[in-house]
Formats: C-alpha cells, sequence, structure tokens
C-alpha cells in the first residue's frame, strides 16, 4: 500500500530539480529548458517519495544540516584517496593488490542509507561497490589499505548518523 504524496511535495520536488538543472545546465535556450522540463517532470513523478521520505523522525533541516556535514566530509575522503591513487601509480615501487572484500553494514537501514553508502564507496577512489546483498556491500578494493580504510567503519558511522 502507498502513501498518498501531497501535491505540494510533487511541485516543491519539481522546483529543487528544475533549479538544480538550469544551475548546472548553463543555457537558457528553449531546447534545453524544455528538455530539462521532461526530464525534471518525470524524475519528480517517479521519486518524490524519495526526495521527502523521512522514516528516521528527525525535522528535516537537521538531515540536511547532517548530510551536508557528510557532504564535506567524503569530498575531503576523496582528494585523499585520489592523492593515494595517484602515489601508487606513479611510485615504481609500490604495488597494487587488489582483492575483493565484504563488508557486512548492521547499522544501515533503509535503501536510501544503503545507497548512500554504496555510492559513496564508489566515490572515493581506490574502492567500487560491486554488489549490495542483505546488508553485505562486496566491495573491490585496489590495495589492503583501501580495504582497511573501509573496515574502520568511519564512512558507515557517518551515514548512519545522517538516516538514524
Amino acid at each position: 500500500m502507498t502513501k498518498k504524496i501531497p501535491l505540494t511535495r510533487y511541485i516543491a520536488t519539481f522546483f529543487y530539480l528544475i533549479s538544480f538543472w538550469l544551475f548546472l545546465s548553463g543555457h537558457y535556450d528553449i531546447f534545453h529548458v524544455a528538455i530539462g522540463i521532461i526530464c525534471c517532470a518525470g524524475i519528480t513523478y517517479t521519486s518524490t517519495d524519495l526526495l521527502f521520505s523521512n522514516p528516521t523522525g528527525k525535522k528535516r533541516h537537521v538531515i540536511v544540516f547532517e548530510f551536508i556535514i557528510y557532504i564535506f566530509w567524503l569530498l575531503y575522503q576523496i582528494v585523499i584517496a585520489n592523492l593515494q591513487v595517484a602515489r601508487l601509480v606513479l611510485s615504481p615501487k609500490l604495488t597494487i593488490d587488489p582483492r575483493i572484500i565484504i563488508y557486512k553494514s548492521p547499522l544501515l537501514e533503509g535503501d536510501v542509507a544503503q545507497a548512500t553508502f554504496g555510492n559513496s564507496i564508489t566515490l572515493t577512489p581506490g574502492t567500487v561497490t560491486i554488489d549490495l546483498r542483505d546488508k553485505e556491500f562486496h566491495v573491490h578494493a585496489l590495495t589492503p589499505i583501501f580495504a582497511d580504510d573501509l573496515n574502520n567503519g568511519a564512512m558507515e558511522h557517518r551515514v548512519a548518523r545522517i538516516y538514524h
């Protein structure tokens, strides 16, 4: 049984998306704006329940604030991982020792939290989420160091803090 979503949420979602589209696009001719409207309308129709879902009961502004903090932390992690991968690739003495690890996540409940975590792993150079089954993330790590960075649980705890 699906919950009925108020029309105001569809309208708000559409305006968030079209504003973001126009900001990123930088093209304001009729063709690009029309494509933006069509795409944003389709995404609004299919995804409004994701944007406005709040299973935690937290106030929305608290979730947004925690997510913004997480984004800055993730960007920092991406920069650090980029430097580690560059050093690994450019140094002839360092060897690449790839492995597949299975990371079990007892903290992450819900599809959005798990998707955020899996995408964060993939965005961080040196690791790629290749599968997710029953809260088990199958991750390809370029070296044991990247696997250890994932296994320390910092990213999982930060994502769990947003969504719980």
